[in-house]
């Protein structure tokens, strides 16, 4: 079974050809090549917590502090936390990577 990414799964229409890209641009999410393959998934896909400034449920997002507490009880951060168990790349295992 293939991994949603939370594009895929939020259906926000920021991935490169989404519906929402001409208003709110590509999200930089689905552009941060230095997190591809983190959970499986497609650049930080996957690890979407982990990036500021993401639209999430027709809001843009602050800092990675503003909106860590939202995102720890989104359906998306829990489905990738029950899908990846024991293997599941966190914060300590991405932020590393995007500097």
């Amino acid at each position: 079974m293939e991994k949603l990414n939370c594009w895929e799964y939020k259906e926000c229409g920021r991935e490169p050809g989404g519906a929402n890209v001409a208003e709110f641009g590509i999200c930089l999410v689905a552009r941060e090549k230095k997190a591809d393959g983190f959970n499986g998934g497609k650049n930080a896909g996957r690890v979407c917590w982990a990036i500021a400034k993401t639209l999430c449920d027709g809001k843009i997002q602050g800092t990675l502090v503003e909106k860590l507490t939202n995102c720890m009880e989104c359906g998306f951060f829990k489905l990738v936390c029950r899908e990846e168990g024991f293997t599941f790349k966190g914060l300590q295992d991405v932020l590393p990577k995007l500097t």
